[in-house]
């Protein structure tokens, strides 16, 4: 049984409406009983039945902002999109709040085929996922899982399991780095417990420090000004849970990523700070893989992190399109 969700009617998105596109707000099960909340897109004066893309992140995000836009402008392309908010943010539900999963989160793309699979207006052989920052590592993972997805678009990529055991550019990879990361966050475990609520770990600081590293600008230029604020975003607001990705520590998501027979598209602009994650996905992906044929890595020339967000003359939604088009004929 599904849970009851709050969900917002009015029109509450970073972006504009388009008018080639119905849109309405849906709902879908995970198998662990989470009700995630989606925004759907479907194109105006089709019949029959339509490929379909599922699309989450970026992380900490909501599908009011990053996602949302991808699946409406999919949409006007010829698919019927979702996006949707992971387990326990955003309008989805789960309890408690503001926690991360490498399992459940990889589930929740894997149960957002499940929904698309039965829809009357999909053809369920032709569904493909878009995963952006974060949930670029999870869309990854999906598709080593769940031979239902004939192809994988992952956006301006990060492997959170990697920057949480190994710091950001691994600059904290030894085993007394993440010992000592391993004590504060169980210390603050024992903490929580005693209050009986979880510490927030702060979105995206502000304001801003003029001795800011250029990723936080980075980030602090999208999330915190017009741009791309949305009240219910993590980053936008008071962030995850301190010890909300604990478990990535020790779970590495892109372990099986070189057995992957479906087709995936890696994207990342070339002056991202988090561009490594992308360029060494792609060669674990392709390294002693038998399906090379079908991977494909596209580095955008000039373009920082959060230009793959929301900048529409950067994305390149033709070659998005293109890809979903081949590979789920």
């Amino acid at each position: 049984m599904e849970e009851k969700l709050n969900l917002t009617a009015g029109w509450d998105k970073t972006f504009a409406k388009s008018d080639k596109v119905e849109h309405s707000k849906v709902t879908f099960h995970n198998r662990y009983g989470i009700t995630l909340a989606a925004d759907m897109y479907k194109p105006k004066n089709v019949s029959g039945k339509l490929p379909a893309i599922a699309v989450s992140g970026p992380f900490g995000a909501v599908k009011e902002q990053a996602s949302g836009l991808y699946a409406q402008i999919m949409a006007e392309r010829g698919f019927l999109t979702i996006a949707f908010d992971p387990s326990f943010t955003g309008e989805s539900g789960g309890q408690p709040r503001y926690m991360a999963s490498p399992d459940i989160n990889t589930e929740d793309f894997q149960a957002a085929v499940d929904f698309l699979s039965v829809q009357e207006t999909v053809d369920p052989d032709k569904i493909g996922i878009i995963g952006i920052c974060g949930w670029g590592g999870m869309a990854i993972n999906a598709a080593a899982i769940d031979t239902r997805i004939k192809a994988a678009v992952a956006s301006t990529m990060y492997d959170m399991t990697r920057v949480n055991a190994k710091g950001y550019f691994d600059s904290e990879d030894s085993e007394q780095s993440r010992y000592e990361k391993r004590c504060a966050l169980n210390a603050q475990r024992t903490e929580d417990y005693r209050n009986g609520s979880y510490a927030l770990g702060g979105g995206v600081v502000d304001p801003l420090p003029e001795d800011a590293p250029f990723f936080v600008k980075d980030y602090y230029d999208y999330y915190k000004t017009e741009r791309g604020y949305h009240p219910r975003s993590l980053n936008s607001n008071n962030g995850w849970n301190v010890t909300g990705c604990i478990s990535f520590m020790n779970q590495p998501i892109l372990k099986y990523s070189n057995e992957i027979r479906s087709a995936v598209l890696i994207i990342h602009g070339e002056k991202a700070h988090s561009c490594y994650f992308s360029r060494d996905a792609y060669a674990d992906m392709i390294k002693d893989s038998k399906y090379t044929d079908n991977k494909e890595l596209m580095i955008i020339p000039g373009a920082v992190h959060t230009d793959l967000y929301d900048r529409t003359d950067v994305i390149p939604f033709d070659k998005i399109t293109e890809f979903f088009n081949k590979y789920m004929k």
